[in-house]
């Protein structure tokens, strides 16, 4: 926790007081320092978490006088103007839960989300690459015929995610609430009592620099009754409040892309159903997922080792493809020669060598189980990506004024996708806390005002992270050996409960 001045430890001794008390202090300053524009609350990052946070405080009537400000580095005109082609889509898609629905929706933002890039998914397959145990999870089998299919969760990009927030926060008007993009934060440090006005010396004062292109004039140095950090995974604001972290690198890359999927060969059944498949690949270091977007799209997540990633990336469309569709079909030791395999040269591709001729080949002897996805046909250009998987969890979530929320506080495995998830359940309940210090006149900055925050989330976050974090590790143990035999085990087990099925089912809804 940061060092803050005397003040601090005395919140409550009202300033009236604690002035008459000192009246007969001499003042030195030859010339006051400049008092600082004063917020409320004050984001530092304007990602989903920092934006959903304003948006919040904004639809509260009790929260929505508060002078608000978000700070971001990026420039959110170009998230407000984003727009793609309906069979286009950004690689950075995220699932979210109906809690985290409900949530958006509490706050006015889903309405201002386009519902046509938004795919809703009821039915997860998951199953062992090693030993071919599976789970699924059929949500069409806890709903009546007459009423609509149960949702598991709703594929939807970030950016348009973002534009809704966005929106949402723009029609609540511009009154107490400022949004500087293109700005950044160079430094942090404690307030003073400055001279003949406020006692700031308890308070985080930041001092911000807008950028020539920036979109409105940030004033050079803001002070923040509370101090929200949304700023990801090397957050200055945690920095600032000298909160460690605890955690690890899995020295892993995810590898990201969207793809075109053929037709599936039958219908689904439900009519409108729509499946998420992941399969867990111990020998190539983590699984692959496939989550579904509109217009029979889909996104890929496949976590694997360093060096397996950089060489799906050096890949060409077509060998990426087959090596994505092999991923779901193939053997470990078929796609441990696969993914080994020297990249066709012009020469050996003259003779008809491929990454897509050695599949088609290794199908012919490989039995297939019912539950694969549609094969992958096209692959968007300049969607594949990869990124570093992390482990980290604050030791706290708050300090005296200051709060942290989402990659900020926590990172998790993203085998589960509830890393957006847990930064939107973050913001539910430190909007809450705010408005319960308003309606009863608390100090929405004192460290009292904010403990139901931490209080309410940092179990769930440490259960979920732990959870996937195991996983992780009971996942990437290769072979057919006992962690092998148990693991398949343990699924078939589950698979077969109904009550132990049913309370994870639920526990995936948020």
């Amino acid at each position: 926790m940061r060092p803050v001045s005397r003040s601090a430890l005395r919140p409550y001794i009202c300033p009236s007081c604690r002035y008459g008390a000192v009246s007969g202090r001499r003042r030195f300053a030859s010339k006051p320092t400049q008092v600082p524009d004063i917020y409320d609350v004050v984001c530092v990052g304007g990602g989903p978490a920092g934006l959903g946070l304003l948006a919040a405080l904004r639809s509260s009537p009790a929260t929505s006088n508060l002078k608000v400000a978000l700070i971001e580095t990026q420039d959110l005109r170009k998230a407000r103007a984003w727009n793609l082609e309906s069979h286009q889509f950004s690689n950075r898609v995220s699932s979210l839960t109906p809690s985290t629905v409900s949530f958006l929706q509490r706050i006015g933002a889903w309405e201002h989300l386009d519902k046509d890039r938004a795919q809703k998914y009821q039915e997860m397959q998951v199953w062992d690459g090693e030993t071919g145990s599976r789970i699924s999870f059929d949500w069409s089998m806890e709903t009546s015929p007459f009423e609509d299919l149960r949702t598991v969760a709703t594929m939807t990009e970030n950016a348009n995610l973002v534009r809704a927030l966005l929106s949402r926060i723009s029609e609540s008007g511009t009154e107490n609430v400022s949004i500087f993009s293109n700005t950044t934060v160079s430094s942090i440090e404690n307030g003073i009592d400055y001279p003949e006005g406020p006692d700031l010396s308890a308070w985080p004062i930041l001092n911000v620099s807008p950028t020539g292109s920036a979109e409105s004039q940030a004033p050079s140095r803001i002070a923040a009754r509370l101090l929200v950090g949304a700023d990801g995974i090397n957050s200055p604001v945690r920095s600032f409040a000298n909160i460690s972290t605890d955690g690890w690198d899995y020295n892993r890359h995810g590898v990201v892309a969207t793809l075109a999927l053929s037709e599936p060969d039958k219908a689904p059944f439900p009519i409108g159903m729509r499946t998420a498949y992941q399969r867990f690949l111990p020998s190539l270091g983590g699984p692959i997922a496939f989550l579904p977007l509109p217009n029979n799209h889909a996104t890929l997540v496949w976590s694997t080792t360093v060096e397996n990633a950089a060489y799906l990336k050096s890949l060409s469309p077509k060998e990426f493809i087959t090596m994505v569709n092999a991923a779901f079909r193939l053997s470990m030791p078929d796609l441990k020669y696969m993914i080994r395999m020297e990249r066709p040269s012009s020469s050996s591709e003259s003779q008809g060598y491929s990454h897509e001729d050695e599949l088609t080949w290794r199908l012919q002897h490989t039995p297939q189980p019912s539950q694969i996805p549609p094969m992958v046909t096209g692959v968007q250009e300049g969607s594949v990506a990869s990124f570093p998987l992390r482990f980290r969890h604050a030791s706290s979530y708050i300090s005296p004024r200051i709060a942290l929320v989402g990659d900020a506080a926590h990172v998790i495995h993203p085998l589960a996708g509830q890393g957006l998830n847990l930064g939107f359940g973050d913001v539910a309940s430190l909007s809450s806390t705010i408005e319960y210090a308003v309606n009863h006149g608390m100090d929405i900055g004192d460290i009292l005002s904010l403990e139901r925050y931490p209080a309410e989330r940092y179990l769930v976050n440490a259960k979920i992270g732990g959870a996937c974090d195991v996983l992780h590790k009971l996942y990437n143990v290769p072979g057919n050996g006992p962690v092998a035999w148990a693991r398949s085990l343990g699924l078939d087990v589950i698979d077969r409960i109904p009550f132990v099925k049913g309370f994870l089912m639920k526990n995936a809804e948020g």
